[in-house]
């Protein structure tokens, strides 16, 4: 679940992808590359505006035995659960119950070191200095689906806070997950809700989300995508050996985990959704229709990012300018599954990529598939943009 450098991903790709007049057919072909260099699945969708977005699902031969994939099915989205948790942090800003300037030591006293010092804003956009609780090696047997823990938000802040912090508040940007369950926690102390029905309550439910909920255990609601990790047997070298050892069902050198919990994600990344309702979201998020234009301009009011393209996070929601246009996105990523979805500034054209793998990304193996699954989301900027990408740009 650590993040993934989208800017960089897209930035490195844009100059190896060729599409002709007909992106439709050269995204379907790029799509089954991915699945040819070992993705297992894909779900794309590209909205340009017009009125016909283009969805495909493609997927590996040895998977339908499990599932025919859908571009409706229901996704792990994983760190993209944080654009919600700033949704919800602004609808209550707008009505008066949280201020982003309140420190943390506010609303959950004494479970923050230096917590008078750090705002909600700071959570929010990466800019706190916490540890990332998901690099402590005790959340690995969670991670794997080997310990069923129920963590609550604030259990996971108890594992972040353990360890020193990164920087002093408000000096540096880094991206820490541990921001997020610390506004998990805020959210369910302010509201006396919990994180699960704020989400069905604030956004799923006044939005039509059929496929949209966040996950307290490892069932699903409706069909849904079946993710996969290779086995000990298939592991690229540069995975740890640990990781052949993940839970799930065995066939054909992958290790399905489509049944392991995502409580370990917190508020920080176990929403489950389709590519369908987050296209629906994001046109709801930028056109205010979720809270006032006035939290709008917070959110996409932008930190710089350190990388080597232009870029900017909001709070919830990243940004950068592509050879194709400037993207609002986040990214998100746990066992067997990785998305990235994109939405323009006025949430009137939106893309989407859903992998049915992920630990690929993590360790920076298996490059053919990495280089794949860059072009794609390369190509997919484009598309939404109806624009073609030609050799050479950046």
């Amino acid at each position: 679940m650590r993040w993934l450098n989208l800017v960089t991903a897209v930035a490195v790709a844009a100059g190896t992808v060729v599409c002709p007049p007909d992106s439709a057919a050269t995204l379907r072909q790029l799509a089954h590359d991915l699945i040819a260099a070992g993705a297992p699945g894909v779900i794309v969708r590209v909205d340009d505006g017009n009125g016909r977005p283009v969805e495909i699902a493609e997927q590996a031969d040895w998977t339908t035995k499990d599932h025919r994939l859908a571009a409706g099915d229901e996704f792990r989205m994983g760190s993209n659960t944080k654009t919600m948790m700033a949704t919800l942090v602004l609808q209550l800003v707008a009505e008066g119950r949280l201020a982003l300037t309140d420190p943390v030591q506010k609303w959950l006293p004494g479970k923050v070191p230096n917590g008078q010092a750090i705002t909600l804003r700071m959570l929010l956009n990466h800019t706190s200095g916490l540890y990332d609780y998901t690099l402590d090696p005790a959340m690995t047997p969670s991670v794997l689906g080997l310990d069923p823990h129920p963590w609550t938000n604030e259990e996971l802040l108890a594992v972040g806070v353990r360890h020193p912090p990164n920087f002093p508040p408000g000096t540096k940007w880094d991206y820490s997950n541990t921001n997020y369950v610390a506004i998990g926690a805020v959210l369910e102390r302010v509201t006396g809700k919990s994180v699960a029905d704020l989400v069905r309550d604030r956004i799923a439910r006044p939005l039509g989300l059929q496929h949209t909920y966040f996950a307290t255990d490892g069932s699903w609601f409706g069909p849904h995508v079946r993710g996969y990790e290779p086995d000990a047997a298939h592991l690229p070298p540069q995975m740890p050996a640990e990781v052949g050892d993940i839970a799930g069902p065995r066939h054909d050198g992958h290790v399905d985990v489509s049944g392991n919990a995502v409580r370990w994600g917190g508020a920080a990344g176990a929403v489950v959704s389709s590519a369908r309702d987050w296209a629906t979201f994001y046109e709801a998020l930028m056109s205010s229709k979720l809270f006032p234009a006035a939290q709008l301009a917070q959110m996409l009011d932008t930190v710089p990012i350190p990388a080597p393209q232009p870029a900017g996070d909001g709070l919830g929601i990243d940004t950068t300018t592509t050879a194709c246009g400037t993207v609002w996105a986040h990214d998100g990523g746990a066992p067997g599954y990785l998305s990235t979805n994109f939405t323009d500034r006025a949430g009137d054209r939106t893309a989407s990529v859903l992998i049915s793998t992920e630990l690929f990304s993590e360790y920076d193996a298996e490059p053919q598939l990495a280089a794949a699954s860059k072009a794609l989301s390369a190509a997919i900027i484009c598309a939404m943009f109806d624009k073609p990408v030609t050799s050479g740009q950046s």
